[in-house]
């Protein structure tokens, strides 16, 4: 399912966006990377970037902006699950323990957003489509492919993400256990994992996954762009993948899948 053509299910991840320093690096980056094409947006959009692939939105970029005496922004991915209302998500979020970070607001005609945290603090954001439904292709080389939220409480995740969502955590077939597939209906949209299985001090989050053609191949091409390697490209269940970090800090994953992807 490459290209989207409806909207998404309330509960499924549409869209993802990165906040970052350097904007114009970023979007050079990752156009070498993935082939994405975008540029700076109007003033009137605060310059945010929509990226494309073969002329579909994939992505966004936006410059990090701290308040006057803040501190600017951690360069970070935010990934948004879809919702049939802003407004009533945000009170079932607050109401399963989580929190908002950043009311429901309009984006002029293309929709209404909101960024939330579960109980866990793992960061998220919030899309109610009205012009833009949210990335116009998937499961592709250079395109989201899965979700994956990393927590410290797994069984609260788990009742968060029902309650507030509508979102189900099962065990993953073909896995120890440890690994759940967040599912909206019948069909998996991301998955889950315990914090226990990643390095000491990793915050709670939303890792999103790219699909590429080659790996090991992508990784050497990010090295080579100043890019930073968390985790060496390795054969999973699903593929072989691997973490990695933009030249300002941005982490996502990349994966060769074994077979047609299933999330996003």
């Amino acid at each position: 399912m490459p290209d989207v053509t409806g909207p998404y299910a309330p509960g499924t991840p549409c869209w993802l966006d990165l906040t970052v320093p350097d904007q114009q690096a970023a979007l050079d980056f990752y156009r070498d990377l993935f082939g994405w094409q975008g540029e700076v947006g109007p003033p009137e959009t605060g310059g945010y970037a929509v990226c494309t692939l073969r002329g579909k939105p994939v992505a966004g970029i936006m410059s990090a902006q701290g308040q006057e005496g803040a501190p600017t922004p951690p360069t970070v991915w935010t990934t948004y699950i879809a919702t049939a209302d802003v407004d009533a998500t945000e009170a079932r979020i607050t109401a399963a323990g989580g929190q908002v970070m950043m009311p429901a607001m309009d984006v002029m005609s293309l929709g209404r957003m909101a960024v939330v945290a579960g109980p866990d603090g793992a960061v998220f954001g919030l899309w109610q489509a009205v012009d833009f439904p949210g990335a116009g292709v998937v499961n592709e080389p250079g395109a989201l492919i899965w979700n994956e939220l990393a927590t410290s409480d797994v069984k609260a995740a788990t009742g968060f993400l029902a309650d507030a969502l509508g979102i189900k955590a099962e065990p993953m077939e073909g896995t120890d256990g440890g690994y759940y597939a967040l599912k909206v209906g019948d069909r998996a949209v991301g998955g889950m994992m315990s914090l226990d299985q990643l390095p000491p001090d990793t915050p709670p989050n939303w890792l999103p996954y790219f699909a590429v053609d080659d790996t090991d191949s992508t990784v050497d091409a990010l090295v080579r762009a100043k890019g930073n390697v968390l985790k060496p490209p390795f054969d999973m269940m699903a593929g072989r993948m691997a973490v990695v970090q933009d030249p300002q800090g941005g982490i996502f994953a990349v994966i060769k899948e074994k077979g047609q992807g299933s999330g996003a």
